[in-house]
């Protein structure tokens, strides 16, 4: 029999084969990887010598000992449901593993519209997900040596010093604008239309104004509103993002839809300028997505940094019951870092569950949204 002519069906059936039994294997190796990493991890937080004082007066209440009986990472659902409020309030130092202790801290808040905010204690984690977020970067469009723009929430949040050193660690110089978020949901809240839209300009004038000051940046950090009213504001100017020297953006929130991206590709940025999407917070850490393309319908999959982070769609109805590929559920992260341990933490966010890829061999998430039953309680404000 006649091999296959190149480009035949046969011949394509044959590259997908192997392509697909590689992928299996990727696939495979990475859930070993995972495995390992959460013994570790385990072993890590729950150990006398090492563990926080959270984790081990937590095992102490426990008939089981998770150093002896957790072997996997499926085998962390015998933790009962992380609670919220366990991260509210101090003090934060019960936090802190022994094995740690020492090492100059950074205390960073989520949350905190209303009531105590939750807080995450780190020492490298922000510098450590930046920097393996960095190598998913095209150098063709966020250059080394590159100087920044951080047009986003600052103060006691991650997201400013995470950015910072991940134009740092790049090469570049980071500059940075004044973003009170919780001002703009008070606002928003108390109807303040006006004064809204006074503080998003004072927001954007700022941009405009670093941009505008011959500091050679190349690369933004943003969100989607802000990106867009930099656009418009730019606009009204006579200019535009490209003009302003920008190629690269990566930008985050939950504002990202397939309509949303597609508008600001093709009408916002214009060509030779690329825009990542990514889906992240304190907690997590930073979720990237696969290429967006108009061949996909500009569909936006994200992918956890597993091992250190796991990102899991779960049924509504039951927190340990992952849906099936393509359902929709609720958003469980697992946290398993020497800094960190969070096992199986319901997001306010749902989505539907992805397959793998080349590029993340493991599960994935798209049409991220804020979690249905309580959307009505979540406030987007300008940023």
């Amino acid at each position: 029999m006649e091999p296959p002519e190149k480009g035949s069906p046969g011949e394509r059936d044959d590259f997908m084969s192997v392509a697909a039994a590689d992928l299996d294997i990727r696939i495979q190796e990475a859930k070993r990887q995972l495995d390992a990493h959460a013994r570790e991890m385990i072993e890590w937080h729950f150990n006398p010598e090492t563990g926080c004082p959270f984790w081990l007066e937590f095992a102490s209440t426990l008939a089981w000992d998770p150093r002896n009986e957790i072997h996997s990472f499926e085998d962390l659902r015998r933790f009962p449901p992380f609670e919220d409020d366990w991260l509210r309030g101090g003090p934060v130092r019960r936090w802190l593993p022994k094995g740690l202790a020492g090492r100059p801290l950074f205390t960073f808040e989520t949350g905190g519209t209303t009531g105590v905010p939750k807080s995450r204690l780190q020492i490298e984690d922000f510098r450590i997900d930046y920097e393996m977020f960095s190598d998913t970067l095209p150098d063709e469009y966020f250059p080394r040596g590159a100087n920044w723009l951080m047009l986003g929430p600052s103060g006691p949040r991650r997201l400013r010093l995470a950015v910072e050193h991940l134009c740092q660690y790049r090469g570049g110089i980071c500059f940075c604008v004044d973003l009170d978020p919780r001002w703009v949901i008070k606002l928003i809240k108390w109807g303040e239309s006006v004064a809204l839209d006074q503080y998003k300009a004072h927001v954007i004038d700022q941009a405009i104004t670093i941009l505008g000051a011959g500091h050679d940046i190349k690369c933004l950090f943003t969100t989607p509103k802000l990106l867009e009213a930099l656009a418009e504001e730019l606009e009204n100017r006579g200019t535009s993002i490209k003009s302003s020297g920008i190629t690269g953006i990566f930008a985050g929130g939950t504002e990202f839809t397939p309509q949303y991206t597609r508008f600001a590709i093709e009408e916002l940025l214009g060509e030779g300028v690329y825009l990542t999407p990514t889906y992240g917070n304190t907690l997590m850490g930073l979720a990237c997505s696969k290429p967006v393309t108009p061949d996909d319908g500009y569909k936006i999959s994200y992918f956890a940094p597993q091992p250190r982070a796991v990102i899991e769609v779960v049924s509504f109805n039951d927190r340990d019951r992952v849906v099936g590929y393509g359902e929709t559920g609720r958003v469980r992260l697992t946290t398993l870092t020497r800094e960190t341990f969070i096992p199986g933490f319901l997001e306010r966010d749902e989505g539907e569950r992805e397959k793998p890829c080349d590029k993340y061999p493991w599960d994935g998430v798209s049409g991220v949204r804020p979690f249905s039953k309580i959307a009505g309680q979540t406030t987007v404000g300008v940023y």
